[in-house]
């Protein structure tokens, strides 16, 4: 375990210091900057506000400034006496460019609870969902309920998440008024986007555990204990589910990583203030901070729900080791 957790976090701080400096260097290198959408302002006026956030200095500078461990005088490496923010192995993710009174962790403090609750209640849900219908076309394979559970599962899987979204606002929002359509200020206003986030991978999940049970119930050892009597439904609960259900674990730390950060285009269809809204935001107005501290919270989740997700494939697995993971 402690070898196991050694090796992630040491390929979790490689990763992130990757991506980080392939965003900080793509974000550097596209034409234009933060302030170039704005009116023209006078040379001058320009050079103040570029020398405000450090835009004026050599790429190089800024990206030392960027991952810079504290925040010291910066007296001696580059030359004057002004003192920046920390950096990002301080946990100092920097200013916001286009939202002048906030930083980006305070941004992030704001928003990234409510992604996580959205994320959260679709994966819930999904799964939920996923496994039961996964588990009754396994049992009732063959039949013309199996065919059109199947059919759903297609369906979750090529509609866009967007399509549903849109089909489930004119639905029930519009037409029954069931449902509210935009805004995070009760449960209800989650139930529409956690069901647009959450349908392809509860139809992933739902083919991933049918295909994991059926080839589960055909060992011997299931056979076995069908033949010395024990109810079905008491077999596949007890012996067939715990191996019918690690294809879908497998599938679990991609697709947690994708739900919990995946949201954006749902955040801006239901006006939910989520990172996912402030991730697109910052990356039309090329709010350079913005955008490389919701990388770097993504790119931690996703490396850690995958890890999770190895630990828990042990669990079910006993004859699947830590180190060969």
């Amino acid at each position: 375990m402690t070898h196991f957790l050694a090796r992630r976090a040491l390929g979790l701080a490689l990763t992130v210091w990757i991506v980080v400096t392939l965003a900080f260097l793509m974000m550097r290198l596209v034409p234009g900057g933060p302030f170039s959408a704005e009116r023209r302002l006078p040379a001058a006026v320009a050079a103040n506000v570029d020398a405000r956030y450090h835009l004026d200095w050599p790429l190089w500078r800024q990206y030392v400034q960027y991952l810079g461990p504290l925040n010291v005088d910066t007296h001696g490496l580059f030359g004057d006496r002004e003192r920046v923010f920390g950096g990002v192995l301080a946990g100092d993710l920097g200013p916001s460019f286009r939202h002048r009174d906030y930083t980006v962790n305070q941004i992030l403090a704001e928003s990234l609870p409510v992604s996580l609750a959205l994320g959260s209640l679709a994966l819930v849900w999904s799964i939920a969902l996923g496994t039961v219908i996964g588990v009754v076309g396994a049992a009732r394979r063959g039949s013309k309920l199996d065919l059109w559970l199947r059919m759903g599962s297609s369906l979750g899987i090529a509609l866009p998440s967007f399509v549903i979204a849109g089909l489930l606002v004119l639905v029930f929002a519009l037409t029954l008024g069931w449902l509210p359509v935009a805004g995070n200020t009760s449960f209800a206003h989650f139930v529409l986007p956690s069901l647009a986030l959450g349908a392809p991978v509860a139809a992933y999940i739902a083919r991933l555990v049918r295909t994991g049970l059926i080839e589960a119930l055909s060992q011997d050892y299931i056979r076995t204990a069908i033949a010395k009597g024990l109810p079905f439904s008491t077999v596949v609960r007890r012996h067939a589910l715990r191996g019918g259900l690690l294809p879908a674990i497998s599938y679990l730390g991609p697709a947690a990583a994708g739900v919990l950060t995946g949201s954006l285009v749902i955040e801006r269809i239901f006006a939910i203030p989520g990172t996912g809204s402030h991730f697109v935001a910052s990356a039309l107005d090329r709010d350079y901070t913005l955008a490389l501290g919701v990388t770097i919270v993504y790119s931690v989740l996703i490396y850690s729900l995958n890890a999770l997700v190895d630990l828990a494939y042990t669990r079910l697995d006993p004859r699947i080791a830590l180190e060969e993971l």
